[in-house]
């Protein structure tokens, strides 16, 4: 066809192009305005509204109302149900027929008692196709059901996104029809898109751009919107331009259908299972149309809700698994926080996912799939390879807000030395669309050039579910293999990781943690949130060990295996990346703190049951045992009466090793605890070890080491001064604290109650006083110096009422040290103290777990803390976070009432001799009480470890045997060293074993008369499988 020249000018060519698919401009002679043909009303709607989340056979069973397009309905968070009846006319024969539905609540499409499709507006699923080709004998008259949450794909956030969610907001349905879908219309708008997108990417420089360029200029000139006949002319030219082909050495795109969805965010979890099914059974219909189409799938808690709440679905979806294209990622229970959660919670975490998915699926997940966990810790590559994952996915660290991290492909090493391929896509998302933006990108903005040719492309809508669509798929389709952009390959993660592990020659090692330089509000965001997640993990700790001593002591105990793993489950569900780390809407906060009470009051009943079965006697010579759980001796000062009594009755015991001893009444401490209130109104405090000065705004004024007389407070300083700051973040409220807020210290002057002695010596001393922060907010703090204690206790009580201010406590110290260490899961690390480069400096608020300590050659001072997690070092002055007052997502949060203990601890030598991490776990773990005990009971130690650098972390039943324990130790002072591992429980074997609990097929451990030899490198975790007699 001959057409007049025309001046080729790229602008007007181009907004050609745009404008004959734009859905805003000329729809009524473009191609877009031609995508639908004749639409028919339904024959009936109608609808029933109901506060719950109710099952489709309880929904069916209501009484629905005749229901009129655009009128509204609600309140957030309810749920409307649809019922409707349609049929398809006659004269459609031979067109492909949706029903059409766009409304802004989430939709899940029922036909026949079972879920079929997800309609989600923000997610582009706004029709569900009724037939491709409407024949004579297909039905013509059908009723469909569609549950509408009151919810968008984000929830219902008032102005936007993350703010707090409107309960009011009320919903409507925009369209409900019957339409007929031009199918070629569809193709050549996918056609055109894509070409247009290559032009705009490419750039004017690139001549494949000028061709992309032409060709769609030409498909505008053969095609007439108005004459379904010129299109396949059209499309061939697209098609000729997409079948170039690339060089053999051009970059391999590995596109993933994903659907990342948060457990609980700005919707509560009930939302999420919800928001599973409509996203998963969405999928399984694209599956059967696009036999290549593989999806990734993460997080066995959700798989697990599917089950219970969608078991056809679970059923297709065991299908497709087994097909290798609906694939399980992960191996955890959730995607939990990669920073907060203890080192044996984030075992479990792997425990219970891996287990689910061999039980259910046939096999273990092979990778470790995080994508938007606000950092990682040091010693995941540890926990990964002893679960069987020796890969890993992220790309959160592209967020970092400060330095760009110089890797998209690597391998990370972990304190230990464990070392596992790791691989960001470069495209910097785990929600791509599928389009040309996402392919440039990937190769774009690959930091590894030269040293990896293969990258991964998730696609799929996010974050609050919804998934791939088909148009995803055609995109890709059209460009699998086109000269000018990167291959595509549909694909799994074994398929990425192997063409990278092939390849893996060239590529750098990171050392040490992967730190977000954004999100670390998310330490001490929530406060209530965090101090339930440390007493349950506590708690769980110590049902574990009385369970099992009880188990070993008594044969008439039963271990409850069943009701550890619901409430270990509890836990590990709260540890997701939105939840532990608060930022979540209030309604998730709530839910969060029902099932840290669950865990605690059914922890609770168990450790009584456990400590019940362990002692003997009866009431007549009943006496008060104590039960250490913890693998070190004990001397502590305990409360005999319950908590709030005053005066209380206290008691020095003595308790060996995981074991338990009688309270013996009158035993006296070497150098009892004196308080003296001076002339001036400070108070002194002694108990031998330290001597504590505090003023009247129970400041420290002095802390020194009584033996060497050694001074930690900083000279001119006060220690325990308490300073609020301003804090407005730039967007993620309860996400992010700024480096700025620093410049907007005030301290904390006004004295509400001066210290006064409390008690006044003995086996204990403590000082109470009270401050006031604002007109809103006071602290209330008891100081507690007990006998034989080697730390200064801080009871706190906090009354919050504050807007985006920060508090916090600080510590000058008379220290000097350019780096300050950090617990972290089974182990610590060191941090800068200085600000030297943009990496230091991005470190101004980090994370850390019990302990957090300064130290020079010969003396340091710790910070011990019992539910606190941010923490920052400038110089020498260590500073614990302690409260937030965010307004989104949650209003209220972290508003009311909070109780907190802190500790600090000035000591000789390094960290580790003066056993600073022994002391944090003390503080942390309880000795517990065990009334109706033998007054003949004799102390009893179950487990010890000679040397003190290896920490017996864990006791537990074991998964596979119940005549069997696992027992978990780590290396904690970073070192090697040779223990031996002491039990007076008769074993009959002892098998090495991972932390699946797989048993170490190269054989058994030598037992000796002194127990089981181990050799550790440092931090190394080793597990160990003890069958019993």
């Amino acid at each position: 066809m001959y057409h007049q020249p025309v001046l080729k000018n790229r602008r007007t060519l181009l907004e050609r192009a745009e404008k004959f698919i734009s859905d805003i401009y000329f729809t009524d002679c473009n191609l877009r305005g031609r995508l639908y043909g004749d639409t028919c009303p339904l024959q009936s709607l109608s609808s029933f509204l109901t506060p719950k989340r109710i099952p489709f056979s309880e929904a069916v069973t209501q009484t629905f109302q005749p229901y009129t397009v655009g009128d509204s309905f609600g309140p957030t968070w309810w749920t409307c149900w649809f019922k409707l009846s349609l049929t398809i006319p006659d004269k459609w024969r031979g067109k492909e027929v949706h029903l059409r539905w766009e409304s802004d609540g989430e939709g899940m499409v029922w036909k026949d008692g079972e879920p079929v499709q997800g309609l989600t507006k923000e997610g582009e699923k706004t029709s569900y196709i009724l037939t491709e080709r409407f024949q004579d004998g297909d039905p013509h008259s059908m009723t469909f059901y569609v549950e509408l949450a009151c919810s968008g794909l984000f929830g219902a956030g008032q102005g936007s996104m993350i703010a707090a969610p409107d309960p009011n907001r009320k919903f409507s349905v925009q369209k409900a029809d019957l339409v007929v879908f031009n199918h070629d219309v569809r193709e050549l708008l996918t056609d055109f898109e894509m070409l247009v997108d290559i032009i705009k990417l490419l750039g004017e420089g690139d001549q494949r751009g000028f061709q992309a360029l032409f060709t769609a200029n030409e498909m505008v000139n053969l095609c007439d919107p108005a004459n379904p006949s010129t299109f396949p002319a059209a499309r061939n030219l697209a098609q000729k331009f997409f079948s170039q082909r690339n060089g053999e050495s051009q970059h391999v795109v590995h596109a993933m259908g994903h659907c990342h969805i948060d457990s609980a965010w700005l919707w509560p979890y009930e939302e999420t299972i919800r928001k599973c099914g409509r996203s998963w059974v969405t999928v399984i219909r694209l599956m059967e149309k696009n036999p290549d189409f593989i999806f990734t799938c993460s997080q066995a808690q959700q798989f697990q809700w599917v089950k219970e709440w969608y078991p056809g679905l679970f059923s297709q979806i065991r299908c497709f698994v087994q097909k290798g294209r609906f694939i399980p990622v992960g191996g955890t229970w959730v995607e939990m926080d990669g920073n907060l959660p203890s080192g044996e919670s984030m075992v479990r975490q792997f425990l219970e996912g891996q287990n689910f998915f061999k039980a259910e699926f046939g096999n273990y997940c092979k990778e470790f799939w995080l994508p938007d966990t606000f950092g990682y810790s040091a010693q995941l590559p540890q926990m990964m390879q002893g679960c069987g994952i020796s890969r890993f996915l992220t790309q959160k660290l592209s967020w970092n807000l400060v330095n760009t991290f110089p890797h998209n492909t690597f391998f990370w090493e972990g304190i230990d030395g464990s070392r596992v391929l790791t691989h960001f896509p470069p495209g910097n998302s785990y929600e791509m669309k599928g389009k040309v933006e996402d392919l440039v990108n990937t190769v774009k903005n690959n930091k590894d050039k030269g040293r990896a040719n293969h990258s991964a492309a998730l696609f799929g809508f996010g974050d609050g579910g919804g998934g791939p669509t088909q148009l995803m798929l055609d995109r890709l389709e059209r460009v699998w293999d086109t000269d000018g952009l990167p291959k595509v390959r549909m694909s799994s993660p074994e398929g990425l990781f192997t063409a990278l592990q092939d390849d893996s020659g060239l590529l750098c090692t990171w050392s040490g943690e992967l730190f977000l330089e954004l999100h670390n509000g998310t330490y001490t965001t929530q406060a209530k949130i965090k101090r339930g997640n440390r007493q349950c993990e506590v708690l769980l700790h110590d049902v574990e060990v009385s369970s099992c001593l009880a188990m070993c002591q008594n044969k008439t105990f039963s271990y409850p295996a069943t009701k550890l793993q619901e409430m270990w489950r509890l836990l590990l569900l709260n540890q997701f990346h939105d939840v532990l780390p608060g930022s979540c809407i209030e309604m998730v906060v709530d839910d969060a703190l029902v099932y840290y009470k669950e865990v605690e009051s059914s922890g609770t009943r168990l450790l009584e049951e456990a400590c019940k079965a362990l002692v003997s006697g009866g009431q007549a010579d009943a006496c008060t045992a104590v039960l250490n759980t913890l693998a070190w001796e004990r001397t502590e000062v305990v409360s005999l009466t319950e908590e709030g009594t005053a005066p209380p009755k206290l008691a020095l015991v003595k308790v060996p090793s995981v074991g338990l001893a009688v309270i013996q009444e009158g035993v006296t401490p070497s150098c009892p605890v004196t308080i003296t209130t001076q002339a001036d109104g400070t108070v002194h405090m002694e108990n031998g070890i330290l001597r504590a000065v505090l003023d009247q705004r129970g400041c420290l004024v002095s802390l020194s080491l009584v033996n060497t007389n050694r001074e930690a407070i900083a000279d001119g300083c006060l220690g325990n001064q308490f300073v609020v700051f301003d804090d407005v973040p730039l967007y993620w409220d309860a996400w992010d604290v700024m480096d700025y807020h620093l410049q907007t210290r005030k301290p904390v002057l006004e004295v509400v109650k001066p210290a006064t002695v409390m008690s006044s010596g003995g086996l204990r001393g403590s000082v109470c006083f009270s401050l006031r922060i604002s007109g809103h907010s006071t602290i209330t703090q008891e100081v507690i110096l007990d006998a034989e204690c080697p730390y200064l206790k801080f009871n706190t009580q906090v009354e919050w009422a504050e807007s985006h201010k920060f508090l916090k406590v600080e510590f000058p110290v008379r220290v000097r040290s350019p780096n300050a260490t950090y617990e972290i899961q089974f182990g610590h690390l060191q941090r800068p103290t200085h600000r030297n480069t943009s990496w230091d400096w991005a470190r101004f608020e980090v994370w850390g777990h019990k302990w957090a300590d300064l130290s020079e050659h010969g003396f340091g001072v710790a910070v011990l803390n019992d539910c606190k997690y941010g923490y920052s070092c400038h110089q020498n002055t260590l500073t614990l976070s302690l409260l937030r007052a965010p307004k989104a997502p949650d209003v209220h949060a972290d508003m009311g009432s909070h109780q907190f203990t802190y500790a600090l601890m000035p000591h000789m030598g390094c960290f580790q001799e003066a056993n600073v991490i022994q002391c944090a776990y003390n503080l942390n773990f309880p000795l517990r009480l065990m009334p109706k005990a033998a007054s003949h009971q004799q102390p009893w130690s179950a487990f010890s470890v000679s040397g003190d650098g290896v920490i017996l972390e864990t006791i537990k039943q074991a998964e596979a045997q119940n005549n069997a324990l696992v027992v978990r130790l780590y290396e904690s002072h970073g070192g090697s060293a040779s223990v031996t591992l002491s039990t007076r429980l008769a074993l009959r074997e002892a098998w090495h074993c991972d932390l699946l609990e797989r048993p170490d097929p190269k054989g058994g451990v030598a037992i000796t008369s002194s127990g089981i030899p181990l050799d550790f490198r440092p931090f190394q975790v080793r597990s160990l499988l003890l069958l019993l007699e």
